[in-house]
C-alpha cells in the first residue's frame, strides 16, 4: 500500500511540474517577441461565374495574408486573374484584369502596403482540359505577396 501511494505522489509531481512548464512557456510567449516568419505568401481568390466581386470569404483570405506579412516588408505583389472557358473569349480576359484589379484594390484597403504591384490576366487560358472539360476552378486570381525580413 506505502508503494501504491509513493507511486501516486511521484505521478502527482510530474504532472504539476509538466503543469508549471506549459505555464512557463506560454507566459514566455507573451513577454518575449517572436520574429515575423517572412516567408512568401501565395493565396487563391475563388468568384462566382461571370464576377470581379470579391467574396466575404475571398476578403477573409486576404486579412488572413496579410496578417501573415504583419512585421514584414512586402517588397513585391504579384496578382493574376483568371477566367474559366465559358463565354468569349475577349471577355474572359476582361473579367480576369478585372478580378486582378479587384484583389488589389481590397488589398489596400485592408491595409496591406502594396507598393510595387504585378497585375497580370490570363483569361480563358488553361482552362479547359485536354478531353475538353472547362476547369471552373479557374474563376479565380492567384495572389503572391513577396516578403523580406524588414531592415533594421
Amino acid at each position: 500500500m506505502t508503494m501504491v501511494r509513493g507511486l501516486g505522489a511521484a505521478v502527482l509531481v510530474v504532472a504539476m511540474l509538466g503543469a508549471g512548464c506549459t505555464t512557463m512557456s506560454s507566459a514566455r510567449d507573451r513577454i518575449v517577441k517572436r520574429e515575423a516568419s517572412c516567408g512568401d505568401v501565395t493565396v487563391d481568390i475563388y468568384f462566382e461565374p461571370d464576377s470581379a466581386e470579391v467574396t466575404k470569404e475571398g476578403r477573409a483570405v486576404l486579412r488572413a495574408a496579410a496578417d501573415q506579412a504583419k512585421g514584414c516588408q512586402v517588397d513585391k505583389v504579384l496578382v493574376m486573374g483568371l477566367a474559366d472557358a465559358a463565354g468569349a473569349p475577349g471577355a474572359n480576359l476582361e473579367l480576369s484584369r478585372q478580378r486582378a484589379a479587384a484583389v488589389t484594390k481590397t488589398l489596400t484597403a485592408i491595409g496591406l502596403p502594396v507598393g510595387d504591384i504585378d497585375l497580370s490576366a490570363a483569361g480563358q487560358t488553361g482552362s479547359v482540359t485536354a478531353a475538353g472539360d472547362n476547369r471552373p476552378l479557374r474563376r479565380r486570381a492567384d495572389v503572391t505577396l513577396k516578403l523580406s525580413t524588414p531592415r533594421k
